[in-house]
């Protein structure tokens, strides 16, 4: 199986992107699960670009894309993207599209067809903090997601595809009360069970990760 690891360079004045910095200590080979990393610029339209160009020439089975999400507890497997845009800061080029649909021939969400909950019970029995996430925001990370899993659905770019958000890491919370944070360390081992466990199941199974709200 080949896997295409994406993550996102750093944006909003961080000086740092963990999700970057955890794929650079993934491992290239995962028994018989072959990776190639890309850095994905943190840019609407221009990220899902430099993923694509990357997808048609490496041809993979999966595409897998890691982001940040500060304020987060726990490595968020996420299920679904929705077609709009919506920035609540501009992107790394001063972009800042406010309500709009990211393809307009699109539909108005795509859900992951990765075995996410398959992924989030190998995680927990490895003791990693992770759940199910039913929202990928609508910055550029939502976008992403969205793109590449429309580009999958349409045009077979790849089998499967999916998007994991992380929290912070310790550096980055430094005069930050109260929020969140995972040691590198923990994210990249989470991330390389869910890319073993990817590999493990074609399907999903039935196991619990809803939430109420």
């Amino acid at each position: 199986m080949r896997v295409l690891l994406g993550a996102f360079d750093p944006f909003g004045g961080e000086k740092i992107n963990p999700a970057l910095e955890a794929i650079k200590g993934v491992c290239e080979r995962l028994g018989e699960i072959e990776i190639r990393k890309v850095e994905i610029p943190t840019v609407f339209v221009k990220s899902y670009q430099v993923l694509l160009e990357e997808a048609r020439a490496y041809q993979p089975d999966v595409i897998l894309v890691i982001g940040q999400a500060g304020g987060r507890y726990e490595i968020s497997l996420e299920r679904v993207a929705i077609n709009l845009d919506d920035a609540r800061i501009e992107d790394n080029e001063g972009n800042q599209p406010i309500d709009q649909r990211i393809f307009e021939d699109g539909e108005n969400a795509y859900f992951s067809n990765l075995p996410i909950k398959a992924m989030l019970k190998e995680m927990r029995g490895a003791g990693i903090p992770s759940a199910i996430s039913n929202t990928a925001g609508t910055f550029v990370c939502n976008h992403i997601m969205y793109a590449m899993m429309h580009y999958i659905y349409k045009f077979q770019i790849a089998k499967r595809g999916g998007f994991i958000h992380i929290p912070y890491f310790p550096s980055q919370v430094v005069g930050r009360e109260n929020t969140p944070c995972m040691d590198r360390q923990t994210v990249v081992r989470g991330i390389e069970i869910a890319i073993e466990a990817i590999g493990k199941y074609s399907k999903d199974i039935q196991w619990i990760g809803g939430k109420e709200f």
